[in-house]
């Protein structure tokens, strides 16, 4: 999983890529807001991202506020980085869309704590957002099933979209995913007795 690092400092720069390095985690670097944006609004963007508040062009707040503006099913899950410790900032940045908050100096072990928490979440959304794709294809069915369907009055067959016709059950199955056993109703069963017992005699 990629994690954007945006981070004017470069010593706090180097050193975070390198740590999240060491911890097989896939890492993109850049040292201003307006970088950071252009990263994130793009449809490959990070799902992880930590992003220093004071910032040239941008600064992180701003990037977050942008970031949550955007229209995703999966969005990125944002820790805010800054030396800002009053409870006014916290709540500033949480504010604007962060989903974290991390105080320099920070502890590796808590940050590697909170990239876990990430991680889960970031499995989560995309679990949600698998689920939800799966009941739009299910909508979509429904709403073809439930339009007009042109049908044979003869022989029962339904038109398709490609203008081909084929059985019922051939139809749904394509459409629904639904399987079809084939067995013999009582009105056809007594019919073909009927029919049997003509041609026997």
């Amino acid at each position: 999983m990629k994690i954007l690092i945006a981070e004017d400092d470069l010593v706090s720069r180097t050193m975070l890529s390198r740590l999240l390095t060491s911890w097989g985690r896939e890492v993109v670097v850049t040292s201003d807001g307006g970088s950071a944006w252009d990263i994130l609004r793009r449809d490959d963007a990070p799902k992880v991202a930590i992003l220093d508040w004071m910032m040239p062009d941008l600064d992180g707040v701003e990037v977050c506020r942008r970031v949550r503006g955007l229209t995703r099913p999966e969005p990125t899950y944002v820790i805010l980085l800054t030396a800002k410790d009053r409870t006014e900032d916290l709540v500033e940045g949480l504010d604007s869309g962060a989903n974290d908050y991390l105080v320099k100096p920070f502890d590796r072990l808590e940050l590697q704590a909170r990239l876990r928490v990430a991680d889960r979440m970031v499995a989560l959304q995309h679990e949600v957002a698998e689920r939800v794709r799966e009941l739009q294809a299910a909508l979509d069915q429904i709403h073809q099933l439930q339009g007009l369907l042109p049908i044979c009055s003869y022989c029962k067959k339904i038109r398709d979209d490609g203008n081909y016709w084929q059985q019922v059950e051939g139809y749904l199955s394509a459409h629904t995913g639904v399987q079809f056993s084939h067995g013999i109703c009582p009105d056809c069963y007594e019919k073909c007795i009927a029919d049997l017992e003509a041609v026997a005699k």
